[in-house]
């Protein structure tokens, strides 16, 4: 069995983790019964600088073509132009357009032997195990936008049908979770939110009623993730609150290189479901070059994309266990190291492999 994968480095720090995620998938390829067709392609500010676009013609054939896409990360302050569709972020909406991926799914567990790399105090962080499920094609980010010397605006727009389906797919997570809901909206100021609130009660009631559900106000999920992290099961909310939740709920697993992603919609190969899978830690331009990125996001991310898209969950948990393993046997990269021992990018892919 073969899978085909389009590989999207992309910019920054991209091209490092997605070099580790490829030994990964290798290694994983020698002791398993199932290959992986690796197509790399352009993306983000790379893109630009070979054809002009952030998303090429090219990568747009090959990742419609794919079982799964793999992202590493886009942008940097070198493409920093005004028109958002020609900048390296403009390619990653498309790209999530193109594949009508909906639903961003982002696990957010705490590793007792990071602990000490987290702000907060450890008795905060025992048992902490969220999903967050964040809707990604609407709401902001796609709203009419206009921009002048004095003004500017961003719509803000949601249907009964983008809110309905990404909630059916968090409510389904959390049945087969701990049975809580926890919807965050901010349904006392905006009318979009009005709207999600009343078609999240209705979905539940009529389809998913051993749920409990809860709704939360933006600001007080925010305060909440920080006081009471371990009240949460799975959280579903519209995409620019899941974009800043789950940046802040990073810190709760000591690093933002920890986090991965799955980006999940309709379509389907014989496999599973298609996805586009990524860290999200975004490109760092800082430490970029420097080979000292944390590449747990992206492999925590590839044990995501064979768990959803391509049907091998027991390689997604030996995966997963590596990753932990390495991570209690006090294998770190430079962002979680609290000594002056912290590995690099490839030696901590490297010690991930060594525990597969």
């Amino acid at each position: 069995m073969s899978a085909s994968i389009v590989a999207l480095a992309g910019d920054g720090i991209g091209p490092e983790v997605m070099a580790v995620a490829t030994d990964v998938l290798r290694a994983i390829a020698q002791h398993a019964n199932f290959a992986f067709d690796l197509q790399p392609a352009l993306i983000g500010g790379a893109a630009i600088d070979a054809t002009g676009e952030p998303l090429p013609a090219a990568t747009r054939e090959l990742c419609m073509k794919a079982d799964a896409v793999l992202l590493g990360a886009v942008g940097g302050p070198q493409w920093q132009s005004v028109n958002i569709a020609q900048r390296p972020e403009g390619g990653l909406l498309q790209l999530r357009e193109l594949l009508a991926v909906f639903a961003n799914l982002r696990p957010v567990r705490t590793h007792p032997a990071l602990y000490d790399a987290s702000p907060l105090k450890n008795d905060r962080l025992h048992g902490v195990d969220i999903m967050v499920v964040r809707e990604l094609t609407g709401g902001i980010y796609f709203g009419d936008k206009r921009e002048g010397d004095e003004t500017a605006s961003d719509a803000c727009v949601y249907t009964r049908k983008e809110v309905a389906r990404v909630v059916r797919i968090a409510a389904d997570l959390a049945v087969r979770r701990n049975g809580k809901l926890t919807s965050v909206d901010k349904s006392n100021v905006l009318a979009t939110s009005r709207l999600w609130r009343r078609v999240t009660d209705a979905i539940v009631a009529d389809e998913f009623p051993t749920l409990t559900l809860e709704h939360l106000l933006v600001d007080a999920a925010a305060m909440h993730l920080l006081a009471r992290p371990d009240r949460f099961d799975v959280m579903v909310t519209e995409n620019m609150f899941g974009d800043i939740l789950t940046d802040e709920a990073s810190m709760l697993a000591g690093s933002l290189g920890l986090l991965p992603s799955a980006s999940l919609g309709e379509r389907q190969s014989e496999f599973g479901t298609i996805g586009l899978y990524e860290p999200i830690h975004g490109s760092a331009p800082d430490i970029a070059g420097k080979g000292i990125a944390n590449p747990c996001g992206m492999l925590a991310s590839i044990a995501m994309m064979l768990r959803y898209s391509l049907g091998q969950p027991d390689l997604a948990d030996q995966l997963d266990g590596a990753i932990e393993q390495a991570l209690a046997d006090g294998c770190r990269t430079a962002d979680i190291a609290t000594q002056g021992d912290a590995m690099g990018t490839t030696a901590m892919g490297e010690a991930v492999i060594a525990r597969l």
